[in-house]
Order: C-alpha cells, then structure tokens, then sequence
C-alpha cells in the first residue's frame, strides 16, 4: 500500500545512459561558506543526461526524495510525466533512531515501509539527491536494496555526493531543476555526513545496477547518473 505521507502525485521519467567518469565545470561561484539561505544557480551534466529520455515520452513516473518544490513538480508535469514527492531525510530526522546507535536491520525495514511502501518495478526513474551520504549503514544498505525493487530495468537514478573527505560537515540543498541541465541550490544547513564516498565506494554501493557514471562539479558535488 502507498502512504498517504509519502505521495503528493502529479506526473514521472524514463532512463538515460552510461559511460565511464568525466568532469565539468559549471558556471557558479562555489558555496561551501555560504549562510543559510544563500542560493545560486549551475549547470549540471548528470541533470542533462538523467532529464533527456523525459522528452517523447508521456505518462512515466518519477520519485523526488528531496521533497515536493514547486519547480520539480512543473518541470516533470509539464513534460506529461507523474512524480511523487517524499522529504526522506526529514521522515529519519524524525524518526525513533535519529539519535543515539543506529538501527537494527528489522528497524530500518520497518522505516522503510513507511517511507518507500511502493509497489515493484514502479518507477521510472528517481531523484535521490544527496540523501545517502546522511543514511546510517544499516537504513544505507537496506534503502539501495529497496530503490532496486522499486524501480524499472533500465530506471535511472540521479545522485549527489559531497567530495570534500576532510570537512567535518557539508552543506546540503534543496535542488530545484530551473531546465533540463540547470539546477537552482538553496543552502538549508551544514550536516556531518554518516559516511564518505569516493567513486570505487559508490560504485561498490550500486553494484547490483547495471551501471555508474560520475560528474565532478567546481561546487565539490559529485554527481552520479545510475542505471537499474
């Protein structure tokens, strides 16, 4: 069954394609100083290549787990698609194992079906953002394995990760699609990331997909295109 706090439906997405890593660098000042609040706007390759197979097709869905934003749910409904929008990052914040030790493996299941009770194989595609590097190894493991289920052959899944592997806490977003390779990032806050990804160690995290390619951008954002 869906959760009713999970779905704020609209229209989704289909897949795009793989390669090995490659860089680019947008045109934005880079934020890691910025306030709360501060906001800028990027170009962004992985957005490019995870947005392009939205175009011809009608009708796909996509999940948003950084929440429902005004301009994510335009961009995706204006191209005929469905999306579901889910704050996850908040729902852990919120839940019984936010502090203290992290969760057992019965516990993160059951956080999980409240969070991502979605049937198999039903979408197309999925914005994570940067939402793993914040996960407790255990909700970690246990939500890739559930992306997987839910998720299409062939799905494509766009993530962030942080590449600074000595600050002690990153600034996270929100990620709003301003077109099909633009972001606009609103700083919300800094937050000690749970754990530190390197590329061999993302690829290790979704080596059941099918595929993995990186975009390093100047704003130290890794950003990862995968495909079930």
């Amino acid at each position: 069954m869906l959760k009713d706090r999970l779905r704020r439906l609209f229209l989704g997405v289909e897949p795009v394609l793989k390669d090995q890593p490659s860089a680019f660098a947008p045109n934005a000042a880079t934020p890691e100083a910025a306030p709360a609040g501060t906001s800028y706007e990027r170009h962004s390759h992985g957005l490019e290549q995870f947005s392009g197979p939205l175009h011809g097709h009608q009708g796909l869905r996509v999940l948003d787990l950084g929440g429902a934003t005004q301009a994510n749910v335009a961009f995706i409904t204006d191209l005929g698609h469905k999306i579901y929008s889910d704050a996850f990052l908040r729902a852990l914040d919120t839940s019984a194992f936010a502090s203290g030790e992290g969760p057992s493996s019965a516990e993160a299941e059951r956080f999980l079906d409240q969070t991502l009770d979605f049937p198999e194989a039903h979408f197309d595609a999925i914005l994570l953002w940067d939402a793993l590097e914040f996960l407790p190894p255990a909700i970690l493991k246990a939500t890739v394995d559930r992306l997987f289920k839910i998720v299409k052959p062939g799905a494509y899944l766009l993530v962030f990760f942080h590449a600074e592997e000595k600050a002690a806490s990153v600034p996270v977003y929100s990620y709003r699609i301003s077109s099909a390779s633009t972001l606009h990032l609103a700083h919300r806050e800094m937050r000690r990331p749970v754990q530190r990804f390197n590329n061999r160690a993302v690829e290790r995290l979704f080596q059941r997909f099918q595929s993995v390619k990186f975009f390093l951008a100047r704003d130290n954002l890794r950003e990862v295109v995968v495909r079930r």
